[in-house]
């Protein structure tokens, strides 16, 4: 026959005691507050990089992948849904170029505007970048 030796006694207070044992070691059992460290875990993000088209002849860029128009206004830059001050169409009509950068159009406006007066124009047939497939639910 097997001897096995408890830990406890094997009477009632003993067998509710190896019961509980488990629970009240791995803090199942009972609610402890215990101070916030400050540290969050969060899930892993899907890091989408901004991909601007420039419309000179209004100083406006438009991100595909925010879906927002950006310019600056009273030196503050603002993104909103529609660009301001002139249609979508009307916008897509006008001349615009690709950017290649992928952050924030206020860390190259200066330059761009240099690069891209508000006059103007592509320089061969057809070099216009056309946001329009991208947004053609819209």
């Amino acid at each position: 026959m097997n001897k096995t030796k408890l830990l406890f006694n094997a009477g009632k207070a003993g067998i509710a005691l190896n019961a509980l044992l488990p629970l009240m070691l791995t803090g199942c059992g009972n609610n402890v507050n215990v101070p916030d460290a400050g540290v969050t875990v969060a899930s892993p993000a899907v890091v989408v990089q901004d991909d601007y088209v420039y419309y000179p002849g209004y100083e406006i860029y438009y991100s595909s992948s925010r879906r927002q128009y950006a310019c600056l206004e009273g030196g503050a830059w603002v993104s909103q849904p529609a660009p301001r001050g002139v249609s979508v169409d009307v916008l897509l009509a006008s001349p615009s170029v690709r950017m290649d950068f992928h952050d924030s159009p206020a860390q190259h406006h200066a330059a761009v505007v240099q690069k891209y007066p508000k006059n103007w124009k592509p320089s061969g047939p057809s070099q216009k970048s056309s946001p329009r497939d991208e947004r053609a639910g819209k």
